[in-house]
This record gives C-alpha cells, sequence and structure tokens, in this order.
C-alpha cells in the first residue's frame, strides 16, 4: 500500500509541476488552485510513505517517477520537443525506480511488513 501512495503522490508532483508552469508565476487563477490542491496532496502522500519506506528510497522515487511523468507529459503535448535521447534516459529512470522497488529492504526496514521487531528476534 505505501508503494501505491508513494506513485500516486508522485502523480500529483507532476501536475502540480505541470500546473506551476500553467501558472504563470501563481498570477492565473485555476492553474494556481491545481498546484495548492496537488502540492498539498503530493506532500501528504510522500510524508505518508515515508513511515512505511525508506526516507532516500521513497524522496528517489517520488522525484523521479514525478519527473519522469512531468517531462513525458510535455513531449506529449508538445510543449517540449520529442527526441530519442530524452526517451531512453526517462526510460532509465523508469528502470532505476523500479530498481529501487525490487531491492530488498535491510533489517533496519521500517516497513512492519518486511523485518520483523525486537520482540520477534528470538522467534520463528
Amino acid at each position: 500500500m505505501a508503494w501505491l501512495i508513494l506513485l500516486l503522490s508522485a502523480v500529483c508532483e507532476a501536475v502540480w509541476a505541470t500546473a506551476l508552469g500553467a501558472s504563470e508565476g501563481l498570477s492565473v487563477l485555476t492553474p494556481s488552485i491545481v498546484f495548492l490542491v496537488a502540492l498539498a496532496a503530493s506532500m501528504a502522500g510522500l510524508g505518508w510513505a515515508v513511515r512505511r519506506i525508506p526516507l532516500g528510497t521513497a524522496y528517489a522515487v517520488w522525484v523521479g517517477v514525478g519527473a519522469a511523468l512531468t517531462v513525458t507529459y510535455a513531449m506529449a503535448t508538445g510543449e517540449e520537443p520529442v527526441s530519442a535521447a530524452k526517451v531512453v534516459f526517462l526510460l532509465g529512470i523508469v528502470g532505476a525506480v523500479v530498481g529501487l522497488k525490487l531491492v530488498p529492504h535491510t533489517a533496519g526496514s521500517r516497513d512492519p511488513q518486511d523485518s520483523r521487531g525486537a520482540h520477534d528476534a528470538g522467534t520463528a
């Protein structure tokens, strides 16, 4: 569940970043409101996720997915030119995010499903 919340908050990051650009320095009302709502949702989701996913991993995934979605949206809408190099590097970001998800948590993990608590250390 924590990973799903983290990914949804990364989507909100892409939304607020795009809305910030459309708000012309927070001077256009509708994109400014979208920016503020998406920013709050994105931060709340990230904050919730870091209670269960290590901060460094969660932040890297949040930033990576958000950035990749922001650039992909900009290319899809024609705001930014498409190039083979950009696509390769965006796939690299997505690959790195998948890799971070696949790396096993260490014993210091804060995810209660991934590690046993101290009271369980001697039981099988």
